[in-house]
């Protein structure tokens, strides 16, 4: 199906933030309809997309693509990526129901999709410039993340002063790791689709911040919210399975390489509820000096 034989039966997807996924059906089949109209996406968003969606098809599950088209700015029509819809239960309405014995099984699954795509080696840190994958080097220092988002973050001086601190201490541990690996950067149960009776994982979904970087990034994102003592467990078990190493250290690196995309969504913390949410989290790691403190009222592991 493609995307002009969709006749209007187009709606929003639910569970996204952005406002460009939309659910498409045309003649009983379904589509999942990624629009790139925000003038912040690249103008080869969509087909880095779907070159990230043959770099990893067959190591993890992805949805197949179906149309990529680019932008034309002289009719002012957006880049689309049109992929098949997934049936399943996307993660984050699944998790909070689950037994310890399903969120330990459910988060080694996890754990090992973040050990694979640490696996998956660039020789240069920085974002995707076209389909070829191309890295723009972006060398980024957490002590020099944490001013550049300063004054967007508004807080009092002690505070700020507690978040450089913790920065600090994070990048000296990050600078244990010499590798980089390809990044999802979203990895977490509300983009993954799963199988609500076996828990196996279906499809890996949204792909649009997935960049070259660290290789505990995206461990750390599944680690961020989701504090829940077995599934911890599950997920460090499934990385270290695959990765080697301890889960300790594990967590250690995680928490420690969270912490960039913790700035960025904190200082736009009035943008939807995961950006508030991280902000609460930073806000707490800054007071505490500790990255692994969660924000109160949050099930602790």
């Amino acid at each position: 199906m493609s995307f002009g034989e969709l006749d209007g039966g187009i709606r929003p997807l639910d569970g996204g933030w952005s406002g460009e996924t939309f659910l498409a059906e045309a003649g009983g089949e379904r589509s999942v309809v990624r629009v790139f109209a925000d003038p912040r996406h690249p103008p080869q968003a969509a087909e880095i997309q779907e070159a990230l969606h043959r770099l990893v098809r067959g190591l993890l599950p992805v949805p197949k693509v179906l149309e990529v088209r680019r932008a034309d700015p002289d009719v002012g029509t957006p880049a689309l990526l049109v992929t098949e819809f997934v049936e399943g239960v996307r993660g984050d309405l699944l998790v909070p129901d689950l037994d310890e014995e399903q969120q330990r099984r459910l988060g080694r699954g996890l754990g090992e999709i973040a050990a694979t795509l640490a696996g998956m080696p660039f020789l240069t840190a920085g974002t995707f410039a076209d389909k070829e994958l191309r890295v723009e080097a972006h060398a980024l220092d957490l002590t020099d993340w944490v001013e550049s988002y300063a004054d967007r973050l508004d807080w009092s001086p002690d505070v700020l002063e507690g978040l450089r601190d913790a920065a600090a201490d994070a990048q000296l541990l990050l600078d244990t790791v010499a590798r980089v690996s390809l990044v999802h950067s979203d990895l977490n149960p509300k983009n993954l689709i799963l199988d609500p009776e076996t828990l196996s994982v279906r499809a890996v979904v949204d792909w649009e911040f997935a960049h070259a970087g660290s290789p505990y990034a995206d461990l750390g994102n599944l680690l961020r919210f989701d504090r829940q003592e077995a599934y911890v467990a599950g997920v460090l078990e499934g990385y270290v399975s695959a990765r080697g190493g301890s889960t300790m250290d594990a967590l250690d690196l995680a928490r420690s390489a969270d912490l960039v995309a913790l700035v960025e969504l904190g200082a736009r913390r009035t943008d939807n509820p995961v950006a508030a949410r991280a902000h609460d989290l930073l806000l707490e790691i800054a007071r505490s000096g500790d990255v692994h403190i969660a924000p109160e009222g949050s099930v602790r592991g």
